[in-house]
This record gives C-alpha cells, sequence and structure tokens, in this order.
C-alpha cells in the first residue's frame, strides 16, 4: 500500500498508430509491430495528498520499438505551465507511477516499460475533447499538435459509433472508439494519420480505476 492517496477524476484522448480498436486493449500485439502515441488528460477534479489538482492538464508523447510489454520504451511527458511547483511534482510522480500500487493504473504500468525518460514539457496545453461526441483537439505549441474524429461509415459516412468496456481494466472503464491525427516535434517525431484514438471520462486513484 502507498502511504500517499492520491484521485484524478476527468476526460481523457489517447491516440496510437495502431488500427480502430488497438489490439493493446485485447491483450494482442500492435497493429505495425510497434507502439507509437500520444495523450492528453483533463482533471476536473483531483488531488495528490494536500495538493489539490483541480483544472490541470497534461500529457505524453511515448514510443515503444515492440510491444509496450516488452519495454525499451520513450516518454515526453507534459505538465500544465499553470501548475505549481507542489502540483508539478504531484502530477510527475502520478505520471512516473509513483505512490501508486504495482499494476494498479496505466501510468503505474506504462512507467515500468520506459527506459528513457526526457526532461518534462511544462506549456500550454490547449485541450478540448468531446467524449460522448468521439472529437477532440489538442494543441501544445512547439510539441503536438492533435485531434480526433468519429469513425466514419464508409458507405453512409454516417459516424460510426463503438465502445471499449474494461471492468479490470486499469486506465478506464468505458471508452468510445474513433480515430485519429497527430504530428510531434521534439526527442519523439511522431506522424499519426487516421489511426487508433479514444475518448474516456476517467476515474484514477492510488489503487486503479473506480468501476
Amino acid at each position: 500500500m502507498t502511504s500517499v492517496r492520491w484521485m484524478m477524476k476527468g476526460r481523457e484522448f489517447i491516440h496510437c498508430n495502431c488500427a480502430y480498436g488497438c489490439p493493446c486493449q485485447f491483450n494482442a500485439r500492435p497493429t505495425q509491430g510497434h507502439c507509437s502515441a500520444i495523450g492528453a488528460f483533463e482533471i476536473e477534479e483531483g488531488y495528490h495528498g494536500e495538493t489539490r489538482l483541480d483544472g490541470l492538464r497534461c500529457g505524453l508523447i511515448a514510443a515503444w520499438p515492440g510491444a509496450i510489454h516488452e519495454g525499451r520504451g520513450q516518454v515526453v511527458p507534459i505538465i500544465d505551465i499553470r501548475a505549481t511547483e507542489p502540483q508539478r511534482n504531484a502530477l510527475l510522480r502520478i505520471m512516473s507511477g509513483e505512490d501508486t500500487e504495482p499494476g494498479a493504473t496505466f501510468f503505474q504500468v506504462f512507467a515500468t516499460t520506459f527506459e528513457t525518460m526526457y526532461d518534462p514539457v511544462y506549456a500550454e496545453i490547449d485541450f478540448d475533447v468531446d467524449v460522448s461526441g468521439r472529437t477532440a483537439r489538442l494543441n501544445v505549441p512547439g510539441w503536438i499538435t492533435a485531434r480526433g474524429e468519429p469513425i466514419l461509415n464508409p458507405v453512409t459516412g454516417v459516424a460510426h459509433q463503438a465502445r471499449i468496456n474494461l471492468p479490470q481494466g486499469f486506465e478506464y472503464d468505458l471508452c468510445e472508439v474513433g480515430r485519429g491525427w497527430a504530428d510531434t516535434k521534439g526527442p519523439l517525431t511522431l506522424a499519426l494519420a487516421d489511426s487508433h484514438a479514444h475518448f474516456a471520462r476517467t476515474h484514477l486513484t492510488e489503487s486503479g480505476v473506480i468501476h
């Protein structure tokens, strides 16, 4: 058990290079044999110990040469420039898997797979996500430009809705599946186009997802 209690409740947008649906969600290997991804999170309500995190945002750029569980990954953590020093430290501890029970959250699990963790970026995170509408917009100047959209029916052009429910998952309970585009700069340069994205409401604690 960790001695520090924390909680994050909010919304997320995750976009990777895999086919719609993302094999990782089903314990299968990545579509192209490797994984590249960006993510953003808006904390509507949260705390780490005595430090409040309400209203803050964070994000990441990540890549692995094979499947995530095989390790050798790299990550650039991105923290809201509005965060105070205590808030920055709190968010970095959460994103690094510290103060978290082993295997309880995807932050903690992913942290065990990173070989290289670049210095954190403190930047403006212009982020908007509509979970039910399956849309998102993310701009971190000098680092990430990304968007998420619904998958369209190839015959009718109507927005297609599909969901993934992970009752024992370590990231979310239910997500809406869509597609995304992203370009990144910095030590991890990605160009993702018309590939998997998911949109979810999240509720994480040091002990895992609140289902």
